[in-house]
């Protein structure tokens, strides 16, 4: 589903002896509190110390094949830092411990809330835990394997397994039984934003609304580049919407990993060509990092750090995959960007592109390049100019913005080169303040769902004296599928509807 990806290449520029040695002492510090760096290190809200995927995880290098999960068998995943106090890690690792490894049967199919290319999503309670619910998505292998598509499967694990961030999902466990590859995930009780558009009085969302959404999925795609992932599917419908009303990117299974090379840029004037190039090992804003460099009684200013310059200006810490391509034809019609329908090859401006469509459809409730299909659509996208209907009207700056995103050619696209930076910079977004975005209020929050109906009057299943039935058969050992004691019904068995 992917192709080649590639690390993007830096050379030093050397502004003075001086200034070097400066940086160079600043880059040795900054190292320590990388997102990158040793797992004894991490800045909240950043992402977690975790190395560019071997060339083994990305597509066109020769693969080392994983252990196999025993059918039947699962792994839980590890707590991620940003959900430290959600109960179903203790849930989850309290039945682990219990009855370890989870399968198929610890959990309650409730209902349906979804479906996708390669499976559905099922609202689930994980049992004796009186109401710890869960999302999971439950992907058929031979349907997947008759269309080829196992890899997609892989790969949305792999992702979902690096990701620690407050809009993008949480995996909390993962297993296979005979039948079935089961992904257990946060559960989002708001649906996504296309419903909820649907539902607004004229079909599309406010600027002030619209900014909001634009920005979390922002910080959401910028997060994921640092790591080297290209989204390559974002729409509406694939941001959900949580209890207190911010949102969450979901669905990886069409994206891209590749090797990212962080770079530190400067808009200075030192640095004409807006790059010093200097190789780091993560990627976030100095004016974040620089108060936590050194105790106050040791900091210097942060010209004496190489940081100034004569225009004052600050340099950026920046990742962007830019030297990542694929010639996978992936996506959404409306959301296809120009060079994926001519088979050039993409990188990640790609997904920039996608975010002016999705900024497009909020303000105005239609995708810019619709037509009466698939093909007239993306001869739209192709050949024809974008054009803004004159209602409803929508400001000078989100007008702009979204031109930058929607040029055709991807190296004038905006944020080609400097990633989200650039975007957040926008007048668009003056006024975002974008520490606080978490702590921001939602424009919509979704009414409370009674979960209560659903939790399970069955006792906590007493512990297990051993494990049997590692022969593959993915049902041994596990509790009934009804939660009674006596009956040993294999859940690889169980029936999924839509399957």
């Amino acid at each position: 589903m992917s192709s080649d990806g590639q690390a993007c290449d830096a050379t030093r520029n050397k502004p003075g002896a001086a200034t070097a040695a400066k940086s160079s002492s600043l880059k040795r510090k900054m190292e320590g509190l990388t997102i990158m760096s040793t797992p004894t290190t991490r800045i909240p809200g950043f992402p977690s110390p975790a190395g560019p995927p071997s060339p083994a995880g990305l597509a066109g290098s020769p693969s080392t094949p994983e252990p196999a999960t025993t059918p039947g068998r699962g792994a839980v995943a590890a707590v991620r830092r940003h959900t430290g106090g959600d109960r179903r890690w203790e849930a989850i690792r309290e039945t682990s411990e219990r009855e370890s490894p989870l399968g198929l049967s610890n959990f309650r199919l409730l209902k349906r809330l979804g479906y996708g290319d390669i499976g559905s999503v099922y609202l689930v309670e994980l049992r004796g835990t009186g109401g710890a619910f869960f999302a999971m998505k439950v992907m058929d292998k031979a349907s997947l394997a008759s269309r080829n598509k196992l890899i997609r499967a892989k790969t949305e694990r792999e992702i979902l397994g690096l990701l620690d961030h407050p809009f993008l999902p949480t995996l909390y466990s993962h297993f296979e039984t005979d039948k079935f590859y089961c992904l257990v995930m946060e559960y989002c009780c708001g649906g996504n934003l296309h419903s909820l558009r649907q539902r607004q009085p004229s079909k599309h969302f406010s600027e002030k609304a619209a900014r909001f959404y634009a920005s979390e999925v922002l910080l959401a795609l910028e997060y994921l580049h640092m790591l080297g992932i290209i989204y390559r599917d974002l729409k509406p419908e694939n941001v959900l919407v949580r209890e207190e009303g911010h949102i969450m990117l979901s669905d990886f299974d069409l994206s891209l990993r590749c090797i990212v090379s962080p770079t530190l840029v400067r808009s200075g004037s030192l640095f004409p060509d807006g790059e010093s190039h200097h190789p780091l090992q993560g990627c976030i804003h100095p004016s974040v990092l620089f108060p936590r460099l050194l105790p106050k009684k040791n900091r210097k200013s942060k010209s004496d750090f190489g940081l100034g310059g004569a225009s004052g200006t600050l340099p950026e810490l920046m990742a962007e995959p830019t030297g990542a391509r694929s010639m996978s034809f992936v996506g959404t019609h409306e959301y296809l960007a120009p060079e994926i329908i001519r088979g050039e090859g993409h990188g990640s401006a790609v997904d920039w592109w996608t975010l002016g469509i999705f900024l497009y459809e909020l303000l105005h409730g239609v995708t810019p390049f619709k037509g009466s299909g698939n093909r007239a659509t993306l001869f739209n996208v192709v050949g024809q100019p974008l054009r803004f209907p004159e209602s409803p009207p929508v400001s000078a700056a989100a007008r702009d913005l979204i031109k930058g995103l929607l040029v055709k050619d991807p190296q004038k696209r905006i944020a080609c080169r400097r990633g989200a930076t650039e975007i957040k910079q926008h007048p668009f977004f003056e006024g975002v303040n974008w520490a606080l975005v978490r702590s921001a209020l939602p424009p919509h929050v979704p009414e409370p769902i009674d979960l209560t109906q659903f939790v399970s009057k069955e006792p906590p299943p007493p512990p297990l004296p051993e494990k049997k039935g590692l022969d593959g058969s993915g049902g041994g050992g596990e509790k009934s599928s009804g939660g009674g004691g006596g009956d040993k019904s294999d859940a690889s068995d169980l029936d999924f509807e839509y399957f």
